[in-house]
């Protein structure tokens, strides 16, 4: 099993903090983004390499970084992959990261973690790796407990089963609390279709999008999250972030 760490958005509702640093380097109570990811990777079993897939602009900065993390933590694998971007105009998208991440680093033959890398939780992903063992695809979701709140968010609903049966990206009127956030699993069955997605002309910037179009063709399973998960889009939920997780900090 791989994981893939999206790292190649501008962040520029953060300017002028990201202009010369990627958001997912950029430090929450004490420690890049990033590494909160990692951190809660690291005691998932069978982790063969982490790709992290960014933009023209910062992919040295990772690679440094990628450089230091490791003297911490030596058994961790580090691929860097650049998109080849250099702003807005030309990215890719996270779709279209993520299909250029198993096209060329020829990742079909495992499966695949993806997770947003300014996305912060505050307890082990061996919950979540657990539980989508074995599926097609399994998303993460979160209750953020507010109606409001979740129509900057993917609403999720589901059968009993918890597999998804509606998906619907920043609702007017959401069914409930429920979000779907940047943390999927995909089985080696399903890689192969990033490329049909893609080939297709359809939407290639939220990773979200593709679980949209997914969710009808494969059954998609769903795990929720416990303890405290925060995405971090503005200056605000960053200061908000600093303040919450100094608790979490060891």
């Amino acid at each position: 099993m791989n994981v893939l760490i999206l790292a190649a958005g501008y962040a520029t509702r953060l300017y002028p903090l990201t202009k010369t640093k990627a958001k997912p380097l950029l430090e929450v109570a004490g420690k890049p983004m990033i590494e909160w990811v990692l951190d809660n990777l690291a005691p998932v079993p069978d982790i063969e390499t982490i790709y992290i897939v960014t933009n023209a602009k910062f992919a040295d900065d990772f690679q440094r970084w990628a450089d230091g993390y490791k003297q911490r933590r030596p058994s961790a694998q580090f691929k860097i992959v650049n998109d080849g971007s250099t702003d807005d105009s030309n990215k890719l998208g996270a779709i279209g990261d993520i299909n250029l991440v198993l096209t060329r680093e020829d990742l079909s033959g495992a499966d695949l973690i993806v997770v947003a890398g300014d996305n912060l939780f505050s307890e082990p992903l061996t919950g979540f790796v657990d539980a989508a063992r074995g599926s097609v695809a399994t998303l993460a979701t979160y209750d953020v407990h507010d109606l409001e709140a979740i129509k900057k968010y993917a609403n999720i609903t589901t059968n009993a089963e918890g597999v998804i049966t509606q998906f619907e990206e920043k609702p007017t009127n959401p069914k409930s609390t429920i979000a779907g956030i940047a943390l999927y699993y995909y089985s080696r069955e399903v890689l192969p279709l990033f490329t049909t997605y893609v080939a297709a002309g359809n939407n290639p910037d939220q990773p979200g999008r593709f679980v949209q179009w997914l969710y009808p063709r494969k059954p998609i399973k769903t795990f929720q999250i416990r303890g405290t998960w925060f995405d971090i889009g503005s200056k605000e939920t960053l200061e908000q972030a600093n303040r919450i997780f100094a608790q979490f900090a060891q």
